[in-house]
């Protein structure tokens, strides 16, 4: 009668014969020097004796953990929420399921600092990186103090080398929206964001070039309630615009919910765009551009794998984006 309690190494070896470090071996799949009977044997009296191994101590001592590490920028405008963030959500969960399609392991950390992503990837061996919501310089230092590969999404900055980044046409997304508004004859039209750089930037000359004259820009508090109260500090001048084009679901949504509690009817008043193409965006209805988020988890994964056979390998890449038509939006009616 075995005693109750967890299995050893030690008590499995004992009752087989052999050495601690063969049946450690098995265990980590390291049986080049072990014969196919112990190594069966080994595995038979495991799966007997119900062993349950410490998965960071085997991933740690195998030479690949196959764990892919995502960083995610914990910016104070998600007010502690990020992961619910409708883009970060969505592209978590479409890497999740390509990081299993692979065979491999996803492991996610929330940091305002993109250099603790040096010791988290030094910590569990991981065998790359993909990196989201980050857009500043420091991408090239990270990657002279990392030796494995990393994918950026929406990375603004100058790639000097073994990076890939991910973006988004952006502006032709920007475009796009001009282009549908204008066609639906809105001639007073409002961008809002949170900042005038990087991406939103880019969203936002699209949109200017997509109607053909300048729009005007409000960029609004990062923080929920002091947005709300900007927003009705500023009612009467919304009022004036027939379109408002958001950077962000996120934010169409969320103006969509203020104007209605305002009284203020979306699409019959003001038409609202936003941009993702998220799940929160389809269930209100939301007339977005659409981002193709498994394609671009596929994409993350594969230049992943090959960034592991070709070290130097490096390259910017465009996923294109397209509009979506829904109810928030709708003609000009005079």
């Amino acid at each position: 009668m075995w005693a109750e309690g967890k299995v050893r190494i030690v008590d499995i070896a004992n009752e087989l014969g052999v050495s601690t470090a063969t049946v450690s071996n098995v265990i980590h799949g390291k049986t080049k020097k072990i014969s196919a009977r112990t190594v069966k044997r080994v595995q038979e009296k495991l799966e007997e004796r119900g062993y349950i191994p410490n998965m960071a101590a085997t991933l740690l001592a195998q030479n690949s953990s196959r764990i892919i590490g995502v960083v995610i920028n914990d910016h104070e405008k998600y007010e502690g929420r990020v992961l619910t963030d409708p883009f970060v959500a969505s592209a978590i969960n479409y890497l999740a399921d390509e990081i299993e399609r692979g065979n491999y392991f996803m492991m996610i950390k929330k940091t305002t600092d993109l250099m603790t992503a040096v010791k988290f990837a030094s910590m569990w061996n991981m065998v790359g990186m993909v990196i989201l919501g980050f857009c500043d310089h420091e991408y090239q230092e990270l990657r002279s103090r990392i030796h494995i590969p990393f994918v950026v999404y929406d990375g603004y900055f100058e790639n000097r080398g073994r990076i890939c980044n991910l973006q988004l046409d952006d502006w032709d997304g920007g475009r796009q929206v001009g282009e549908y508004l204008r066609g639906l004859g809105h001639d007073r039209v409002l961008c809002i964001s949170d900042n005038r750089e990087c991406m939103d930037r880019q969203r936002y000359e699209g949109l200017c070039g997509g109607l053909g004259f300048r729009a005007d820009h409000m960029m609004v508090p990062m923080k929920k309630e002091e947005r709300d109260l900007y927003y009705r500090e500023r009612l009467h001048q919304l009022r004036h615009y027939s379109a408002i084009f958001a950077v962000s679901d996120y934010y169409a949504v969320d103006l969509i919910r203020f104007l209605e509690n305002s009284g203020v009817r979306v699409p019959e008043e003001i038409s609202v765009v936003g941009f993702d193409d998220s799940a929160i965006g389809e269930q209100m209805s939301l007339t977005s551009i659409r981002q193709d988020y498994r394609a671009r988890a596929q994409m993350a994964v594969r230049l992943l794998k090959r960034m592991r056979e070709q070290p130097d390998y490096t390259g910017d890449f465009t996923i294109p984006v397209t509009l979506v038509e829904r109810n928030s939006s709708r003609r000009l009616r005079l």
